[in-house]
């Protein structure tokens, strides 16, 4: 598991802040469960638990200048 500083991808972020908007608003809808706090762990509870220890365990450079 890493842990400390991220590094971020400009392609992959603009991406998720331009197409990934409206589909995110399509699919929240259309399905009702989607983007609901605790859907994951729901869903799959092993990503879930792995993501939420790599959040707490990494930091971007955004989170420097907070």
């Amino acid at each position: 598991m890493k842990i400390g500083m991220r590094k971020s991808s400009l392609k992959k972020t603009l991406k998720a802040r331009t197409t990934g908007k409206a589909k995110r608003k399509i699919k929240s809808a259309v399905v009702p469960g989607y983007g609901k706090k605790g859907a994951g762990l729901v869903k799959n509870p092993k990503k879930a638990v792995k993501d939420k220890v790599y959040k707490k365990t990494t930091f971007s450079l955004r989170d420097l200048f907070k």
